[in-house]
């Protein structure tokens, strides 16, 4: 990892083994990253005196303006999410409660990050909470215009979004945003609500407030590299196989801790990664997706007992006609890719490069060639995770319209397009998908520390894998 990829906030919010529970986070990470080496970055965005001007709504005008959070989910994304709303120069803003459905890593975010940023934590023990309704009692504790910051997993957040807007939050909401079409429905439905009450909602694709990117998108539209024929997109990394469930250990609990391996509670690792790269995708497209197809599979070999394929290949078809692709691969000692390349019928373009960096340029011809780039764009003052902070509390300051909800929806079905169209073997259309009444958990609302697991192990501890074909999840 390169110098500058150790001071982003993708070592908090991801790792580089992104099969690992993220409540890995520790002081020393925190030290390490520091986050805030990005203010090197740049946090001279906007300058302090420019609050004094801001139009701040009634809801903040105590006597300090203090903007209050609720963290519902307290592992890696979670604490980084709130590290960049520390940092961001839109503040002040302070955390004032905390929750997760484990102890042990809601225990671990608040010590690291009380002794980074313990002028801006104001959580005591009564404020802090656990178990299955922790996320409600959070929210309880906020008033009407303060932000929930729901970083858990995506099986809950439909839920945990309808109940925030219900009370007059804002929200910010981490990727993914939900596992199955009616779930994304009640995301769109909930936007829809939050727009009627004039609230905010951000949602975690940071990549859409990278200023690399609006460079080049600005130029794609200015008709600089023609008609965009092809995209392409990769993401080919190692990521670990899930393990044999220790017998001291509830079945839910692992199936919880281990999210990025069961569909049901995050979508499945596909679908928890690669959102960034289908949302860059149809950025890019102006559009949404007409259908998806594509296949992918196991090793002969595989030892998972998780529900994850380890490769995909899936195209995407738009509605002008064109194509989209992303490769995927988790294996070791393979090749590793992590990009996203265009070709317009003028030239050829890099849109995204390594851990969601801003690598942006241009190419003379369609060889993505270093020595054929034609225009390349500096490196980023201030990186997108922090970008998207920034800009939420300076809309909320200001009261302008700051919606994401339904265009992250958008972008979470075509995610689940794709993976649908590799597990089933079959063309998934969007109509289809938006359609679809399929749910891997329908009690996923109801579920409780006493609830059966949603999905059973069989004698060798292995749970249920797709198999083309066989399987439906549309």
């Amino acid at each position: 990892m390169s110098k500058s990829e150790s001071r982003n906030p993708i070592s908090l919010r991801y790792g580089e083994n992104a099969m690992k529970d993220d409540s890995q986070l520790s002081n020393s990470m925190l030290k390490r990253t520091s986050r805030r080496d990005i203010l090197k970055w740049g946090g001279k965005v906007v300058a302090a005196s420019t609050l004094a001007g801001a139009g701040i709504p009634a809801m903040h005008a105590a006597e300090d303006n203090t903007i209050r959070l609720a963290l519902i989910g307290c592992g890696g994304r979670g604490s980084g999410a709130a590290v960049n709303a520390f940092d961001s120069p839109n503040g002040p803003v302070k955390l004032v409660a905390m929750a997760d459905i484990f102890e042990n890593r809601l225990a671990n975010a608040y010590k690291v990050l009380s002794e980074k940023y313990g002028a801006q934590m104001d959580v005591p023990p009564e404020r802090r909470f656990a178990g299955f309704d922790a996320w409600q009692k959070a929210i309880d504790c906020l008033r009407p215009g303060d932000v929930a910051m729901l970083t858990g997993y995506a099986g809950f957040r439909p839920m945990q979004l309808e109940y925030a807007v219900e009370k007059g939050i804002n929200v910010f909401m981490e990727k993914s945003f939900a596992t199955d079409p009616p779930a994304v429905r009640r995301v769109i439905k909930a936007g829809e609500a939050a727009e009627k009450k004039n609230l905010k909602i951000a949602a975690g694709l940071q990549c859409r407030h990278s200023r690399n990117r609006h460079e080049l998108i600005k130029r794609i539209r200015d008709g600089q590299l023609g008609d965009i024929q092809l995209i392409r997109a990769y993401r080919m990394q190692p990521c670990g196989p899930l393990g044999q469930r220790p017998p001291t250990e509830k079945d839910l609990h692992w199936q919880i801790r281990n999210f990025t391996h069961f569909l049901w509670v995050s979508g499945g690792l596909f679908a928890e990664m690669n959102i960034h790269q289908i949302d860059e995708i149809c950025w890019l497209k102006d559009a949404w997706p007409v259908s998806a197809h594509g296949i992918g599979g196991r090793v002969a070999n595989s030892t998972d007992r998780g529900q994850n394929l380890d490769s995909f290949t899936i195209e995407w078809t738009f509605p002008d006609g064109t194509k989209a692709f992303d490769i995927v691969r988790w294996l070791s000692n393979c090749h590793t890719e992590f990009a996203t390349f265009l070709h317009g019928t003028k030239c050829a373009a890099q849109f995204s490069g390594s851990h969601h960096e801003g690598t942006v340029h241009t190419y003379k011809d369609q060889r993505c060639e270093r020595d054929k780039i034609a225009w390349q764009a500096p490196k980023e003052a201030v990186t997108p995770w922090q970008a998207e902070w920034d800009v939420l509390l300076e809309d909320i300051r200001k009261d302008r319209p700051h919606n994401e909800a339904k265009r992250a929806a958008l972008s979470n079905l075509a995610d689940i397009m794709g993976r649908a169209a590799v597990h089933s073997g079959k063309i998934i259309t969007l109509d289809e998908a938006m359609a679809s009444n399929f749910q891997f958990c329908p009690n996923i609302d109801l579920l409780t520390d006493d609830s059966a697991p949603p999905i059973q192990a069989d004698a060798q501890g292995r749970y249920p894998v797709p198999i083309p074909g066989q399987w439906t999840e549309i």
